[in-house]
């Protein structure tokens, strides 16, 4: 047998403008490169209830819990509704893009009695045709989304959240694409459970998903607690578990507020170098500051939406519910929009996204997020995007993108670092 041999991994260096994953920040790859630690060594659970603090400022709660799953943003997602959702509950997803199918997807696998509304994609939900939903259908759980990245828009939460609190309904929310990007308001806006991604806004390399939920959603955990064996005390009371029980034992939440709580159950093997790299992307947020933040992905925005105006281009969706950190761009007539970004990639090393659904070939996805989102990044992003099109042949206003950016910075000047 011939002996294999294999090169020294070696990535090529890329700038990355899609909605994720973005590009990590360098301390974070430094932090993720750091000596290993025992899961129960004091210095590492300290770490964890460090990251558990960071995480209730970025969520902006003071729910206790609030920790990350082990795993994609996906990984969250299942967790929380696994663990909230009993055969036969009925749920409903307000669907305006891809993910929200995603919502409906993990419910349905849950046993859940779904039901959804839909509306045009490039658009989202007047927060009262959600509750005229609420009420008609009665469900016990509402799960929507708040930042779509297939489409590139952002969903009004904070009337939903009052209407499913009157109603005692529990809200579950996707901000996958949105913490630590734009405001994610867990206790003013009455969201009983949120994930969030490591990938998009944290500038984190993707493996975690932080989540955030309350005392309402706690009580529903409770009820369906059980231990497995092995690791339950003798005395436990939740030996005999009621029948319906959380049919994951990985996405367990019960087993999981033991396990980040002093109790330190031994549930499962703490992921060590992600949770270092986590808490340094927790720490470089709050050390930026939301407030700052939130404003820095407004002006990058704004860069990139004036050189691509610039250009010619026609931007996709509903203006008044646009995500700050998502530009979602029509794909010029003619153009094929997969060979653009295939020689953006090959020539310049840039990479932008394509869609789903019926929006594959129509649009591209342009991702200002977190490291990712800096001024260098939009101005070579538009200098690539403008020297390319008329090569594919897009009729398009050239010498104009970078001049029209580098105004909107002069603009900023003084009211903003040069980030």
């Amino acid at each position: 047998m011939t002996e294999r041999r294999y090169s020294d991994l070696s990535p090529s260096p890329r700038i990355i403008l899609t909605p994720g994953p973005v590009e990590v920040d360098p301390r974070v790859s430094r932090a993720l490169s750091y000596p290993m630690l025992g899961q129960f060594d004091p210095e590492f659970t300290a770490l964890m209830n460090e990251t558990m603090q960071m995480l209730r400022d970025l969520f902006r709660t003071s729910n206790r819990w609030a920790y990350p799953i082990d795993g994609t943003s996906r990984s969250g997602l299942e967790a929380v509704l696994t663990g909230l959702i009993e055969p036969g509950d009925r749920v409903l997803v307000p669907i305006f893009g891809r993910f929200g199918y995603l919502l409906a997807e993990l419910s349905e696998r849950c046993g859940a009695e779904v039901v959804t509304i839909e509306t045009a994609w490039g658009t989202v939900f007047e927060p009262a045709d959600v509750i005229e939903a609420i009420d008609s259908e009665k469900p016990s759980l509402v799960a929507i989304v708040h930042g779509e990245t297939s489409t590139g828009r952002v969903q009004p939460l904070h009337e939903i959240g009052r209407a499913c609190r009157d109603r005692d309904i529990l809200l579950v929310v996707d901000a996958v694409a949105t913490v630590g990007g734009m405001p994610v308001e867990t206790d003013a806006w009455l969201l009983d459970a949120v994930i969030g991604g490591t990938q998009k806004c944290l500038s984190v390399p993707s493996g975690m998903a932080p989540i955030t939920y309350n005392d309402r959603v706690e009580r529903k955990l409770m009820r369906r607690k059980r231990i497995e064996k092995g690791i339950r005390p003798e005395d436990d009371k939740d030996a005999d578990a009621p029948a319906a029980f959380i049919r994951s034992n990985y996405f367990d939440l019960t087993q999981l507020q033991d396990y980040w709580s002093p109790l330190r159950l031994n549930h499962h093997t703490e992921a060590t170098a992600m949770l270092y790299g986590l808490r340094e992307g927790l720490r470089l947020v709050l050390e930026e500051g939301l407030e700052a933040r939130f404003a820095r992905h407004r002006l990058h925005e704004r860069a990139l939406v004036a050189g691509l105006d610039a250009m010619g281009l026609t931007l996709y969706g509903d203006d008044s519910c646009k995500m700050t950190v998502v530009t979602c761009v029509r794909i010029p007539a003619g153009v094929d929009g997969e060979a653009v970004r295939s020689q953006l990639l090959a020539d310049f090393g840039i990479e932008i996204a394509s869609s789903f659904g019926p929006l594959k070939g129509q649009i591209w996805r342009i991702g200002t997020m977190g490291y990712s989102c800096r001024k260098s990044n939009v101005l070579l992003g538009l200098a690539a995007l403008e020297a390319m099109l008329p090569l594919h042949g897009a009729a398009i206003t050239t010498g104009s993108a970078v001049k029209a950016a580098l105004a909107i910075y002069e603009e900023a000047k003084g009211a903003m670092p040069d980030a």
